[in-house]
């Protein structure tokens, strides 16, 4: 054998060791590649699918209750400011209205004492309907009058000027309204001025 032939050999058997270690990886990557479905098939299992829609549903409610709950909270921020603002004009507006109240007690005092006849009655007429003029104004602007006579007296409403004796009414009944009260909404603009029975 020629010196030539024996270093191929030597070659050859050199080269036995690297592809004996290359056998082992590939058999390694075969067998990744052979979890890699399990893996997957675990993955899309039907107790795994199952699992991430009750997540998923879970979360989607939470949101939505979420949502719902802001939405309630700001609906109801705005009912309180729309309240609010309501308030502070029926305020304003009340304090004005109640500078020109005396003059509509004039007006109610001079028909109530209205002439029947003659020039004075048709004078009379046209201050009546100046009269209701007025009271449409106000009830345009949300004040009410009370309808406080024949009630039973409430102090949050009415102001017992004087007591007297009646057959006719119970115990704290109004008797007669001296000065008519207002409304303003809810609330109590003026409260009426009342005698009441004993």
């Amino acid at each position: 054998m020629s010196k030539k032939k024996k270093k191929k050999t030597t070659e050859e058997h050199a080269l036995l060791p690297n592809e004996q270690q290359e056998e082992p990886r590939e058999q390694e990557q075969a067998g990744e590649q052979s979890e890699a479905p399990a893996q997957e098939s675990q993955e899309f299992s039907p107790e795994a699918l199952q699992s991430a829609l009750e997540e998923s549903q879970a979360q989607a409610a939470e949101y939505l209750d979420g949502w719902q709950r802001a939405r309630a909270e700001f609906a109801n921020y705005k009912k309180r400011i729309e309240r609010e603002r309501e308030r502070i004009y029926q305020d304003a507006a009340g304090e004005i209205i109640k500078r020109y109240l005396p003059v509509l007690d004039d007006l109610e005092l001079a028909l109530k004492n209205r002439p029947q006849e003659g020039e004075g009655a048709t004078w009379a007429e046209g201050i009546e309907l100046i009269y209701r003029k007025l009271l449409s104004i106000l009830e345009a602007e949300g004040i009410q009058p009370m309808q406080a006579e024949g009630q039973m007296f409430d102090p949050n409403l009415h102001e017992a000027v004087s007591r007297t004796a009646s057959d006719q009414h119970e115990s704290d009944q109004i008797v007669e309204v001296l000065q008519q009260g207002y409304l303003i909404g809810d609330r109590v603009l003026r409260p009426a001025r009342v005698v009441i029975a004993e």
